[in-house]
């Protein structure tokens, strides 16, 4: 009767570890995640360039079955897709100035265009219209720079790219 038992708790045991397999998902590996997107950017986590952070290890996303597809930055931050099962993350990258730029001569750093504080013409459009509305910088700008501008100060920024002094651009969302 024990061998009976026995036999019997084996085969449940093999059945349910078996079943346990079938149902168990895999999830991407999200240091391939941080690796792909250190070798997008050109920097490591931390380091200016690069990732803030790690990618959050709270996220159980499926296993991608083809490398992942890194664009950006795009507002600050890198985007990491997996078309074929249509998920897609935002890894926020540090925009601090590498030490290289920190000790160039002022020459030849980008000459501020747009101060704290100024206001600026907000353009957003493409050839077939376009509209423009008065804001005010949130932050100071070069021409090329992506800069906070807001309407007052109690309504949300908007990112826009620095085109000239007066004048900035709403990015275009589809390119």
């Amino acid at each position: 009767m024990r061998s009976t038992h026995a036999k019997t708790i084996a085969i449940l045991a093999a059945g349910g570890l078996a079943a346990a397999a079938a149902y168990a998902q895999p999830f991407e590996n999200l240091d391939r995640l941080d690796s792909i997107v250190a070798m997008t950017v050109g920097a490591n986590i931390g380091a200016p360039g690069g990732a803030i952070s790690p990618v959050d290890r709270r996220l159980k996303l499926a296993a991608c079955p083809q490398v992942p597809d890194v664009t950006g930055p795009v507002f600050g931050a890198a985007m990491v897709e997996c078309k074929p099962l249509g998920w897609r993350i935002r890894v926020p990258l540090n925009q601090a100035q590498p030490q290289a730029a920190q000790g160039r001569p002022a020459a030849m750093q980008k000459q501020v265009v747009v101060k704290r504080g100024d206001p600026v013409q907000l353009v957003a459009g493409g050839s077939a219209f376009m509209v423009t509305r008065m804001m005010i910088a949130d932050e100071d700008g070069a021409a090329g720079d992506m800069i906070r501008v807001r309407e007052d100060k109690k309504s949300d920024p908007v990112m826009a790219r620095v085109q000239e002094t007066g004048i900035v651009r709403a990015p275009d969302r589809f390119q």
